[in-house]
């Protein structure tokens, strides 16, 4: 029996054949397979399966036995795979071999378990082959530029060694969706108009387009970037094999880039050291220096501190975080530092620490408005790990180095209180270190402008304890602001947590 496929490379159309020459019963040995590139002997002996099938190829339902040894043992998933590959090989026989396997793992299922038989050897090499020959055809492929009655395309010209183009034309139209472009090989051609592939058999080499001007920018950046010291000929010429350099246009530069290269990297040797250049240069000795004017406004604030260069930080963050609220306002909230939300939307307390601080806030009756917040440091500091950016904690140098900024900022809106959340807020507004715990809850009389200092815990760190034990903390924690909003300036004492109990609601 003859069976011949129009299209080498038509998958559906072998598995429409396989699949009824299978359900017939007919072995291998007496079914002889060619393609459209074989000549016109011989005749298709079937035709469309009839609907259903024996199911082998996919999760179609399978149809009724067939008689006089029609297969029922279905095949593995991967096989289809394997012949969406080894149908693109360029060897004759890979049909032959595909219908064969076919049949084999149809009659014998042990087949999938050995990975040393022959044939699977066999046809494991070809799609190997054929997934090399796309590599290689995304790699090397060089597109020219040509202006015609229909403007600008790229036209490139490659030579596969298998029939790789329809099955690699999908890969270019994402590639180079903007752009329209055609690629020629010696059997087929592709070409992309924006918004469709259109294919078309084999050009001749002569429409292969002569170099443009990018071809030229092309060569210099291709020698510029050559680097004598790292040349392994060998591993180049197996990634890069030569069957395709007289199609590359840089290829011409490989052996002469190659000859020199013992020169240049003995001249890389003799060449004298480059002096290391300082990344971050070291804080300044004066942190304010006497001719810097102190912000007019806390719009010119902003501006200064955004340009601030005087700690490291400055230079990485995304902008300088200061503080909103009302001039005027009877309390000012001080934190640490802006963090990652803070830091991408230029205000302060927005990210999980000021959820939970305006959730306590609602608890008092204290809308965020009705108080003006801040930070000691006005940057954000962090870490990277992989993409995402990790808070860290100011260096004392660096808090000190914005102490100014919260002294302007202090002066210019002149709260009658200030309220420290956390250790790093409480030294840089009573100038010396705090132990949180142990001072919490009370006001301090210890600045020299006279306002008092409470001082109480930061809410990320209640957002870092555990969940037995998130809950007491909280209530110790909104007592601590009960008392910064209600106690007496002058009360010395600190506040107990049942106190907030029993007056909020």
């Amino acid at each position: 029996m003859r069976v011949r496929l129009q299209d080498p490379v038509d998958l559906d159309a072998f598995r429409r054949e396989a699949r009824q020459l299978l359900a017939n019963g007919v072995p291998p040995d007496h079914v002889e397979w060619s393609d459209g590139t074989q000549g016109s002997g011989g005749a298709e002996l079937f035709g469309d399966a009839p609907a259903g099938g024996l199911g082998l190829f996919s999760d179609e339902p399978a149809a009724p036995p067939a008689p006089a040894g029609a297969a029922r043992q279905p095949v593995p998933a991967s096989f289809l795979a394997l012949c969406a590959d080894v149908i693109l090989h360029r060897d004759p026989g890979r049909l032959a071999l595909m219908y064969r396997l076919l049949w084999r793992l149809a009659h014998e299922p042990s087949l999938r378990h050995d990975p040393l038989d022959a044939d699977m050897l066999r046809a494991g090499l070809m799609a190997k082959a054929v997934r090399r020959d796309i590599h290689k055809m995304r790699a090397f492929v060089r597109f020219t530029r040509v202006e015609g009655e229909q403007g600008e395309r790229h036209v490139a010209w490659f030579e596969p060694d298998h029939r790789i183009v329809e099955a690699n034309a999908p890969f270019f139209s994402r590639r180079f969706a903007q752009m329209q472009w055609a690629i020629l090989t010696p059997e087929r051609c592709v070409a992309w108009d924006g918004q469709a592939l259109t294919f078309r058999d084999g050009a001749d080499r002569r429409e292969r387009p002569p170099p443009d001007a990018g071809e030229q920018l092309w060569l210099t950046y291709y020698e510029n970037i050559f680097n004598p010291a790292r040349l392994k000929l060998a591993m180049m010429r197996r990634e890069m094999p030569v069957r395709y350099w007289h199609n590359l246009p840089e290829a011409a530069l490989i052996q002469p880039l190659a000859d020199a290269a013992q020169a240049r990297s003995q001249s890389m040797i003799d060449a004298p050291a480059t002096p290391a250049r300082r990344i971050r240069a070291p804080l300044p000795l004066h942190l304010l220096p006497a001719d810097r004017a102190a912000p007019a406004s806390l719009d010119e604030l902003r501006a200064v501190t955004h340009a601030c260069r005087d700690c490291p930080i400055g230079a990485l963050a995304t902008q300088a975080v200061c503080g909103e609220g009302p001039v005027g306002a009877q309390r000012m909230l001080v934190g640490e530092q802006p963090g990652d939300q803070e830091d991408l939307a230029g205000r302060p307390f927005v990210g999980p620490a000021g959820q939970l601080l305006d959730r306590a806030m609602a608890q008092l009756g204290r809308p965020r408005d009705t108080v003006y917040l801040a930070n000691a440091v006005k940057h954000f500091k962090y870490e990277l790990r992989g993409k995402r950016r990790i808070h860290k904690t100011a260096a004392q140098r660096e808090a000190e180095a914005c102490a100014h900024w919260l002294d302007s900022e202090i002066a210019l809106v002149q709260p009658r209180a200030l309220v420290a959340l956390g250790a790093t807020a409480a030294r840089a507004l009573l100038g010396r270190p705090v132990a949180v715990q142990a001072e919490r809850g009370a006001w301090l009389h210890e600045r020299a402008d006279g306002r008092p200092v409470f001082v109480t815990l930061h809410p990320s760190a209640l957002l870092r304890l555990p969940d037995a034990e998130r809950a007491a903390a909280y209530d110790s924690w909104l007592a601590d602001l009960y008392g910064a909003f209600e106690s007496p300036l002058g009360d010395s004492g600190r506040i107990q947590p049942a106190a907030a109990r029993v007056l909020v609601p």
